[in-house]
């Protein structure tokens, strides 16, 4: 074969090779779709032509659409979730609206994977007469294309061109549903001209066919509940860069500590912007970051991984994350989560800690089933003393409860234990341990600002806390608590100096 001939073939296999490609890669990103955990619930990813977001709610809820979101749209099923009425429901997407980043980034990331894994099975495709063609060879190439002037060859020729048309199937067309026949209309237009909405949600559409006065009813809640959230945590958050908070001296490092959030996604920007104002670099997340542990808190745990994704990240689970999925899910999306071995800490000292022996984990125990709180108590403080003993003295203990950590201060073999649980600020307090060495302990209130493990509501149920950790030379040296009261005024504790023996 000559040179011109050969270039030929070759941009004609290439031509084809990518034609198809494209073609099948599309196809395939066009029928995906993938399953994902989303605002609670099981929600199915699909990507659309359209450049609109579509939220299908259900049966009970009308679909929700917001124009114009990318060169490619996405349509969004809600599946099943774990709620007590369809009033808790619509409050809890009003909550999540009021600081949506998480989950759409979330949906982002779930539709780059979804084209990505299309284009990749897109390019195997378009690969493969590349691949007949050259493992047949001249020879049989030639045989190949003499045959198709056969009438065996004609026939098998219509064939291969009937075979996608038979499996495409464009005559079928679904039945005309409920959903189509319904209009879209703004939340402006249902709302009505007497009703003021906020200026961001005013061009948000609502499929209203079947919308009833009670759906309606729930929608203009939904709106009250998303503008009150919003507007209480934003000036939450702005009024947090002008707190009176100790910043570092040089040497220094700042973490902050969250606890018992219970779901309230307003308050991580809040915590954040305390972060900030303190100059903080870590987060310490003592526990409780849901109210149930189930995989319908996803959103919770979304939220607080992006408020921090570029800081220093610890946690361990609380009494009410029960079971494995919030240790697991906050691993994945890269947090160090402690399970009683120790670690080396941003601040250059060292970390130890674990999950509550009422919830998830008992660290590198945790094949051990039936340990008492008191047993993983001695199982810390043994792991802490060993680290002593080999010059490696545990500056921080984090656990959900302060309790489980007293073991190790009565030892005398951790400088500074960190908790929970309590909803209660308390410490710091001293603790003098074996042959003169001093500890101290510290618990942090309710970062969600919850009562009992409720924290959801368009502002804190109760005073919401953060505390803030102050180390040197891999050591804690000062400690100091910033409040945000629940009517939206702040309480700032004085830093208080801890000196940790020996």
């Amino acid at each position: 074969m000559s040179l011109p001939r050969r270039v030929l073939v070759g941009v004609l296999l290439a031509c084809l090779a990518v034609a198809l490609g494209v073609t099948v890669a599309v196809s395939l990103f066009l029928t995906s779709s993938r399953t994902v955990v989303l605002v609670g619930h099981d929600t199915v990813v699909r990507p659309t032509l359209a450049d609109d977001a579509v939220v299908q709610t259900g049966p009970l809820l009308p679909d929700l659409r917001i124009r114009d979101v990318g060169p490619v749209g996405v349509t969004l099923a809600l599946g099943k979730t774990e709620v007590g009425s369809v009033e808790e429901l619509v409050e809890r997407y009003a909550l999540i609206a009021g600081d949506p980043t998480a989950p759409v980034e979330k949906v982002k990331g779930v539709v780059v994977d979804m084209a990505v894994s299309a284009a990749l099975r897109g390019l195997a495709v378009g690969l493969v007469p590349v691949a007949v063609y050259l493992l047949l060879g001249r020879h049989r190439r030639g045989e190949l294309f003499r045959g198709i002037r056969s009438r065996q060859g004609v026939v098998a020729l219509v064939l291969l061109l009937v075979l996608p048309v038979l499996v495409w199937q464009p005559w079928e067309a679904d039945e005309e549903t409920q959903e189509e026949q319904g209009a879209w209309q703004t939340l402006a237009e249902l709302a009505g001209p007497d009703v003021v909405l906020p200026e961001e949600v005013r061009d948000v559409e609502v499929r209203v066919g079947p919308v009833t006065t009670q759906s309606k009813r729930l929608v203009l809640s939904a709106i009250d509940t998303y503008d009150r959230s919003k507007e209480f945590y934003s000036a939450a958050a702005e009024g947090a860069a002008d707190l009176d908070v100790r910043e570092p001296e040089e040497g220094e490092t700042v973490a902050l500590v969250v606890s018992d959030r219970h779901d309230n996604i307003g308050m991580d920007r809040v915590a954040r912007a305390i972060g900030e104002a303190a100059g903080a670099s870590v987060v310490l997340d003592a526990g409780d970051d849901t109210s149930t542990g189930q995989p319908w808190e996803a959103f919770s745990l979304d939220s607080l991984s992006a408020t921090f994704d570029d800081w220093d990240r610890y946690a361990v689970a609380g009494n009410h994350d029960n079971g494995p999925f919030v240790s697991t899910y906050l691993a994945d999306q890269g947090w160090t989560m402690l399970d009683g071995e120790v670690v080396d800490a941003p601040w250059g000292g060292t970390l130890l800690g674990v999950d509550d022996p009422r919830s998830s984990g008992l660290g590198s125990w945790r094949d051990e089933t039936g340990l008492s709180f008191d047993e993983v108590g001695e199982r810390l403080a043994d792991a802490a003393c060993s680290a002593a003993e080999d010059s490696e003295r545990v500056s921080t203990v984090l656990v959900h409860d302060a309790n489980l950590g007293r073991e190790a201060l009565r030892r005398g073999c951790v400088d500074l234990v960190l908790g929970g649980h309590t909803h209660v600020q308390a410490g710091p307090d001293a603790v003098e341990g074996e042959d003169g060495a001093t500890g101290w302990t510290w618990t942090n209130g309710t970062t969600g600002g919850a009562a009992y493990a409720i924290a959801i509501g368009s502002k804190p149920r109760r005073d919401a806390d953060v505390s803030l950790v102050t180390y040197a030379d891999g050591r804690p040296t000062g400690l100091q608590w910033v409040r945000l009261r629940t009517d939206g005024s702040w309480l700032v504790g004085d830093w208080s100096p801890v000196t940790p023996l020996p």
